[in-house]
C-alpha cells in the first residue's frame, strides 16, 4: 500500500513538472522572440484555416441542400415511366395504390410545345394534369393554381409569363407538334388558354420552361386515351428506401426512376466540388501546422542546455518527448478552439444578416445559404487534429534524443 501511495506521489509530482516546464516555454522569451512569433503563427494559422474551412463547407453544403430543395419540388421524389411505346395505365395506379396506401399519385401527359404571345415566341414542355391531385405533390403548384379550373386553363412560371407578357386572365396560344387537315393541306395544330396561374420555383430554367393543363384538355386537342398516361409523378417521404419495392410491385414494360437518379451528374458534381475543397483548404491547415514543427525545433534548439540539464537530474526521455509533444498539442488544439468560435461566429453572422445577396434566378435564393452538419465539423476537427499529432511527433522526438553528455561537454 505504501508503494501504491508512493508510486502515485511520484507519477503526480512528474505531471506537475511536465506541466510547469510547457506553461515557461509557452511564455514570450526575449533572447529568442523569433520562437513566439513562430508558436503564435501557428496558432493564428491553424485558426483561420478552421474558420474558413468551416464557413466554406457550410456554404457548399448550404448551397447543395438549396439546389436539392428546388430539384426535389420540382422532379418528384420518384416518377414511373413507360419503356418504348407503353403507357401507364389505371391498373399500375390501382396496385401502387393497394400495395402503398400512403403514396401521393398523380398521372400525366406531357409534349413539347411552341408558346405564342403579342410577337414572342418560346419553345416549352406541357404537362397535363389532374390539378387537385398534383397539387396534393407539388406545393409550388398548389400555390399557384387557382379556384375555377376549366379544360383550357393554364398554368406557368413567372419567367415565362414575363417573357410573354400574359398576365392571369389573359390568353396564350400554343402551337403542337401534331397536325391537322385544312382543305387540301394541314397545319400545326394550335390552341388558345387561359392563364389559371403563375407559379415560382426559384430557378429560372423551371419557370421559362414548364406550363400544366388539365388532362381533358390534352385527351381533346391531342386524342389521348383516358386512362393511359404518359407518366406518373409519386410522392413519399421515403423515396430511396421504398423505390426498389415500389420497382417490384409495377410490371417490366415501366421504370421507376428517383430524383437523385435524373440529376445524378450534377449532384455527383457538387460532392466533387465539396470533397476537393476540403482538402484545398486543409492545406492552409497543414500550412500552419509547419510553424508549428520550425517553433518546437526552434525551441528544442535553444533549450539544449535545459533538456541537457532536465535529463542529469532524472528526467526520462519519456518524459521530454512528452513535454515538447504536448507543447505542440496545445498550439494547435488552441488554435483549433478558436478556429471553432470563430467559424460558428462566421456562420451565425452570415445566416442571421443579409450581407452577401446573389441573383435568385441563378441559385434559387438571394441570400447565402450556409449549413454546417455535424459530420462535415467532425471531419474538419478529425483532420485538423491529425495533423497537429503529426506536427508535434518529430520535434518531440528530437528533443528526447538530445545527448546530455555531448551537451554539456560543449557548452
Amino acid at each position: 500500500m505504501i508503494g501504491t501511495n508512493a508510486l502515485t506521489h511520484q507519477e503526480k509530482s512528474n505531471r506537475t513538472f511536465i506541466h510547469h516546464v510547457i506553461w515557461h516555454y509557452l511564455k514570450y522569451d526575449k533572447e529568442n522572440p523569433f520562437i513566439f512569433v513562430s508558436a503564435l503563427l501557428a496558432f493564428l494559422g491553424i485558426s483561420a484555416g478552421v474558420m474558413v474551412l468551416m464557413i466554406a463547407m457550410g456554404i457548399m453544403h448550404g448551397t447543395q441542400e438549396e439546389f436539392t430543395k428546388r430539384l426535389f419540388v420540382m422532379n418528384y421524389p420518384l416518377t414511373v415511366l413507360p419503356r418504348f411505346d407503353n403507357t401507364i395505365d389505371d391498373t399500375i395506379i390501382k396496385d401502387l395504390k393497394q400495395h402503398f396506401p400512403h403514396l401521393q399519385l398523380s398521372p400525366y401527359y406531357s409534349t413539347q410545345v411552341i408558346t405564342k404571345s403579342k410577337g414572342a415566341v418560346q419553345g416549352s414542355l406541357l404537362y397535363g394534369v389532374d390539378f387537385s391531385k398534383e397539387a396534393t405533390l407539388n406545393p409550388i403548384f398548389a400555390k399557384a393554381k387557382g379556384d375555377d379550373n376549366g379544360t383550357y386553363h393554364i398554368i406557368l412560371g413567372d419567367s415565362l409569363s414575363y417573357e410573354m407578357d400574359v398576365p392571369v386572365g389573359e390568353k396564350v396560344l400554343l402551337y403542337f407538334s401534331e397536325n391537322e387537315a385544312i382543305g387540301f393541306g394541314t397545319v400545326p395544330l394550335q390552341k388558345r388558354f387561359l392563364v389559371d396561374g403563375i407559379f415560382d420555383s426559384g430557378l429560372k430554367a423551371y419557370d421559362n420552361a414548364i406550363m400544366y393543363t388539365t388532362l381533358q384538355a390534352f385527351q381533346k386537342i391531342l386524342k389521348r386515351e383516358a386512362g393511359h398516361y404518359d407518366g406518373l409523378h409519386i410522392y413519399t417521404d421515403n423515396a430511396i428506401e421504398e423505390i426498389e419495392a415500389i420497382r417490384k410491385t409495377v410490371p417490366q414494360s415501366v421504370i421507376v426512376e428517383g430524383w437523385w437518379q435524373q440529376n445524378g451528374n450534377f449532384f455527383s458534381a457538387m460532392e466533387m466540388e465539396k470533397k476537393a475543397l476540403f482538402l484545398v483548404l486543409l492545406l492552409i491547415i497543414l500550412v500552419a501546422s509547419l510553424n508549428i514543427v520550425s517553433s518546437l525545433l526552434m525551441t528544442v534548439m535553444s533549450r539544449r542546455r535545459e533538456i541537457a540539464l532536465m535529463r542529469t537530474l532524472g528526467a526520462t526521455k519519456k518524459e521530454i518527448k512528452e513535454i515538447f509533444f504536448k507543447l505542440g498539442l496545445m498550439i494547435g488544439v488552441s488554435g483549433m478552439i478558436a478556429g471553432s468560435l470563430l467559424g460558428g461566429f462566421g456562420i451565425w453572422v452570415l445566416s442571421t444578416f443579409d450581407i452577401i445577396s446573389m441573383p435568385e434566378d441563378v441559385y434559387g435564393t438571394n441570400r447565402l445559404p450556409v449549413d454546417l452538419t455535424l459530420g462535415d465539423f467532425g471531419l474538419i476537427l478529425v483532420g485538423t487534429a491529425l495533423i497537429i499529432i503529426l506536427s508535434s511527433l518529430y520535434p518531440a522526438r528530437k528533443a528526447s534524443q538530445t545527448d546530455p553528455l555531448t551537451v554539456l561537454r560543449n557548452e
